[in-house]
C-alpha cells in the first residue's frame, strides 16, 4: 500500500517586497512530498527558504504563487493545523510558569479539559524526561530542558505530524542526544516528523529522507542511503551541492 502523502507542495513560489527594489524571491518553485510515517530532514545554508517554506506551511505567511497541503487540507485553512505540533527554533514562555501550567495554557488551545488534560501532560513530561521537573518554574530550566518543555507543548494535542525547526541548536552533545532518542520514539509511534537543521550528523542518524534547499530552490532530494552512496557522510553531499569550496580548493 502506498504511504499517504502528509505535506505536498507544488510550485511553491514565495516574493518578499521591498520598496524601490524587484521583489526578492524567497523560495522559488519548490515541490516537494512527505509521506506518512517518515522522519524527513529539510535542509540548506542559512537564508536558503526552510524557514519562509515552514511559516507557509503553518499558515504564517502566505505564497506568491503555488501551495501546500497538509493531510489534503490547504494550508491556507486553519483546521490543516489541527494535527500539526510546532518548535521554533526560538522559543518564548513566561519563565515563571511551571511546565504543568504552561502545557495546561496549551491543552487548553487544544479543547483538553480535565482528567483527559492531566492524562496528556504526564505522557508528554514523561516522553520528554521531565516528570520530576514539571512542577518547577520555567526559569530554573537548563536551556536543554526549555528545549525539551518546547518539544513537549508541541506534542500536547498528540498530533500525527511534527514540524521542528532547529530542535538541537545551542544544545550540548546530552541535548542533541536526549532530542535524537525523543524523535527516534515519536518515529517508532508512527508520528510524521519534518525538521530542519544544521546538525548533519544527527540528520543522517534520524532522518528516512532529506531534502536540501540553496537559494530557494531544491539542489538535492533523496533516502540519505541514496544520496550518501559513494560519499563520505551527508556533509560531502551538503557542500558539493551547494557548491561550496573548501579553503585550499580552486574557486575555478
Amino acid at each position: 500500500m502506498a504511504s499517504q502523502a502528509v505535506i505536498c507542495i507544488r510550485d511553491l513560489r514565495v516574493e518578499y517586497e521591498t520598496p524601490g527594489q524587484p521583489p526578492h524571491a524567497a523560495v522559488k518553485g519548490l515541490n516537494l512530498v512527505v509521506n506518512q510515517g517518515e522522519t524527513f530532514g529539510f535542509l540548506g545554508p542559512n537564508g536558503a527558504g526552510k524557514t519562509t517554506t515552514m511559516n507557509v506551511l503553518l499558515g504564517f505567511v502566505k505564497p506568491t504563487a503555488g501551495g501546500a497541503t497538509i493531510f489534503d487540507v490547504s494550508v491556507g485553512n486553519p483546521s490543516a493545523r489541527q494535527r500539526i505540533g510546532y518548535l521554533p527554533e526560538l522559543t518564548y514562555y513566561y519563565k515563571f510558569l511551571t511546565a504543568v501550567e504552561l502545557l495546561r495554557f496549551y491543552g487548553r488551545m487544544f479543547g483538553l479539559r480535565g482528567a483527559e488534560m492531566e492524562r496528556r501532560i504526564e505522557t508528554v513530561l514523561n516522553l520528554v524526561e521531565l516528570q520530576d521537573a514539571g512542577r518547577r518554574q520555567i526559569k530554573t530550566y537548563s536551556k536543554g530542558m526549555q528545549q525539551r518543555v518546547g518539544l513537549a507543548q508541541a506534542l500536547i494535542n498528540n498530533p500525527d505530524l511534527l514540524v521542528l525547526d532547529e530542535p538541537t541548536s545551542g544544545l550540548d552533545p546530552i541535548g542533541r542526544m536526549t532530542i535524537r532518542a525523543i524523535i527516534q520514539r515519536l518515529k517508532q509511534e508512527g508520528k510524521t516528523v519534518f525538521f530542519s537543521s544544521h546538525e548533519l550528523g544527527e540528520v543522517e542518524t534520524v532522518c528516512d529522507r532529506v531534502c536540501i534547499l540553496h537559494r530557494g530552490a531544491v539542489c538535492a532530494e533523496g533516502s540519505i542511503q541514496d544520496l550518501t552512496r559513494g560519499k563520505e557522510n551527508l556533509e560531502e553531499v551538503f557542500l558539493e551541492v551547494i557548491g561550496f569550496k573548501k579553503a585550499g580548493e580552486s574557486l575555478s
